[in-house]
């Protein structure tokens, strides 16, 4: 993808001018609209740097002590409550708020995760799931850190099934209060951070049940601790060691008949009238149940963008050391070569870094979208809208997340036994991050939801999350509106109409640096994938198959054509804000990433293309030399490339590789 339009960049010379790396001006490319609250993230990083050191060797009690402290003190600095109303100590701007965890995952990952947990899922939960009286009473001291909470949902007999959780809250109308009550030890709250150490109150996830009769699962608040001394009927448990994040106290909580004011249910949604009465406004308790689980959106978008900031980490060290560290004699006698000069070491890290820009333009993309949604405060936001947010934040998490773990463990092989030193960040940063994948949804999980979405096109049905409902919903249409839906039909109509080559030669004769044919293959894919899990389910159920028995045998087309779909969002984010750039030497820089990320998506999953004969094997193997030309042109820019992640030098560490 060149910076002018498609007909002259088929036709550019083979040998395009060298690119120019201007760090400034693809930091501003990244940083987008909140560089300021990204620099002020950056600035606290760089007091609170002391702490990448001193974990290495701080026993656990004493790092989660620390750990704290600094949570505190970002409470206290005003930098916790970007996306909270102004009147409870916050900004009003959740964007603001998405982009400043991002950037906080540059630093410490267990400051980043207890800050989550405390600002984000505990204070995100009040704010959405509470109402007014909830708000003025826990927000001001919450926001600032004078109040620690916990998000209690996860059981350990219910991970991600959060419609069957065990634990139970009964309203006791003869003394107007709420029971909480954990009926067996399948039902304990577990893998709760800030519940061993810290946490003063809980957001518990319960069964609510009101004169004899459940109304599904509801927030209610539970005090923990008073003066540090946990509470009678409450019971607590550390979960011990971990693989990472051994700054954050993770606990396992159990409630013995702790009774809390009925105030305490937090009633956004459904509510207990002064005289015993249950009323929702939300009559459907599936509706009802997603509806309240679809506010919590912002948990889900952060997290992607903690893995992106971690990715970014470990990019830049493994980047500036293949810029310093030699190897070998290859071109020059008596001269050995940089490591980044040799073309595997490009092939390992440079898509991965063309990669990392990419889904920076996808988050930020799902960042606005979420601001979009919420940006109203409380009211409720557009049904179709939140679900289209819900599927899109689900969708990138994925990626994001899986994209950390992967770039993560290329960049400490890239840097050979020095990455295996603590000291060089990637030990914290492999172990912090790799939970990172099953944090607020196991990803698998996860793109389900996503192709949920599109086989009910954000329908009512959508409310159904169980498979069952999917597979009934879909063998209830005709494959044939599942594919006008999708418009697979009509993508060859419109390649015939933006494509060299038309219709019959687009795969053959379109430009391999056209973003339009890039486009074209990843949505054909996505469309193609898609009709064929609706054909596969609705065969299945017309031979007679048991609806859970079909869907588990599509499960792996099903993830398939949810990733595919993602993937193409990804592919179009990037697209989009490079077209949006000027004219220039930086959009010609982002214009060869976005094309070295394009072809090596496709290049990757070749197989499938050459399968459903949107690829030939010539045009397969010219999709690989471009990727080679790509990355040798790419190889000049590459220390700004990765210097625009502005990382302070003092944060990014691992001082033996970057010097």
């Amino acid at each position: 993808m060149a910076s002018t339009d498609a007909a002259s960049r088929t036709a550019a010379p083979r040998t395009p001018p060298p690119l120019e790396g201007d760090a400034a001006a693809l930091r501003a490319f990244l940083d987008g609209p909140h560089a300021a609250v990204r620099d002020q993230v950056r600035a606290q990083l760089v007091e609170h740097a002391p702490i990448l050191d001193e974990r290495v060797d701080l026993p656990r009690a004493e790092l989660r002590r620390r750990v704290r402290d600094l949570v505190v003190d970002i409470g206290a600095r005003g930098q916790s409550g970007h996306g909270f109303p102004p009147q409870y100590g916050g900004g009003g701007d959740i964007g603001a708020s998405v982009a400043a965890f991002e950037t906080l995952a540059y630093g410490d990952l267990s400051v980043l995760v207890k800050s989550g947990v405390q600002y984000g899922l505990f204070g995100g939960a009040v704010l959405q799931l509470g109402t007014a009286r909830h708000h003025e009473a826990y927000l001001p001291d919450l926001v600032s850190g004078r109040l620690l909470g916990c998000f209690a949902m996860t059981e350990t007999g219910h991970g991600s099934n959060v419609q069957a959780l065990g634990t139970l809250a009964r309203y006791d109308a003869d003394t107007d209060e709420i029971v909480v009550t954990t009926p067996d030890d399948a039902s304990r709250k577990d893998y709760i951070g800030n519940a061993a150490d810290d946490g003063e109150m809980a957001v518990v996830f319960a069964q609510l049940e009101v004169g004899g009769e459940g109304h599904g699962v509801h927030a209610v608040l539970v005090p923990l601790r008073r003066d540090g001394e946990v509470l009678a009927g409450v019971r607590i448990e550390d979960c011990g060691a971990k693989l990472g994040l051994e700054g954050v106290d993770n606990g396992r909580i159990w409630f013995d008949e702790v009774r809390v004011p009925r105030g305490n249910l937090l009633d956004r949604f459904a509510t207990i009238d002064d005289d015993g009465t249950y009323r929702s406004s939300i009559e459907n308790p599936d509706r009802r149940f997603f509806t309240m689980l679809g506010t919590l959106v912002q948990g889900r978008v952060s997290v992607g963008g903690a893995a992106l900031g971690a990715s970014k980490v470990a990019l830049e060290i493994a980047v500036r050391y293949a810029l310093r560290r030699r190897q070998f004699e290859a071109t020059t006698p008596g001269v050995e070569d940089l490591l980044l000069d040799y073309g595997m070491h490009q092939r390992r890290l440079l898509p991965l870094l063309a990669r990392t820009y990419a889904l920076s333009c996808a988050q930020e993309e799902v960042a606005g979208q979420l601001h979009q949604v919420f940006s109203a405060g409380t009211p409720d936001a557009d049904e179709r809208a939140r679900r289209a947010l819900e599927s899109r934040a689900a969708g990138t998490k994925a990626l994001l997340t899986w994209h950390a773990t992967t770039t993560i463990q290329e960049c400490r092989e890239a840097c050979g036994g020095a990455g295996y030193l603590a000291a060089n960040r990637f030990s914290a940063l492999k172990a912090d991050t790799d939970v990172f994948t099953t944090f607020e949804g196991d990803n698998h999980v996860l793109l389900q939801l996503v192709a949920k979405g599109l086989l009910t096109d954000y329908s009512s049905e959508f409310e159904d999350l169980d498979q069952f409902g999917m597979v009934r919903f879909v063998t209830g249409l005709a494959v044939e509106t599942v594919i006008e839906r999708t418009a697979a039909h009509q993508l060859l109509e419109r390649i015939r109409d933006v494509l060299p080559g038309g219709r019959d030669g687009w795969d053959q004769e379109a430009g391999l640096l056209d973003p339009d044919y890039q486009l074209a293959m990843l949505r054909y894919r996505e469309e193609h994938q898609l009709a064929g899990v609706a054909r596969r389910l609705k065969a299945g159920v017309a031979a007679g198959t048991a609806p859970g028995t079909v869907f588990s045998a599509v499960q792996d087309h099903v993830i398939a054509a949810a990733r595919s779909h993602v993937e193409r969002l990804v592919l179009e984010a990037f697209v989009a804000r490079v077209r949006a750039q000027p004219e220039g030497p930086t959009r010609d820089t982002l214009a060869a990433l976005c094309d070295l990320h394009a072809l090596a998506t496709i290049e990757a999953d070749r197989g499938w293309f050459l399968e459903h004969g949107r690829l030939s094997a010539p045009r397969s193997k010219a999709i690989t030399r471009e990727v080679s030309t790509l990355l040798r042109r790419l190889r000049p820019v590459a220390a700004p490339l990765v210097e625009a992640f502005g990382i302070p030098p003092g944060v990014l560490g691992a001082r033996d590789l970057v010097g």
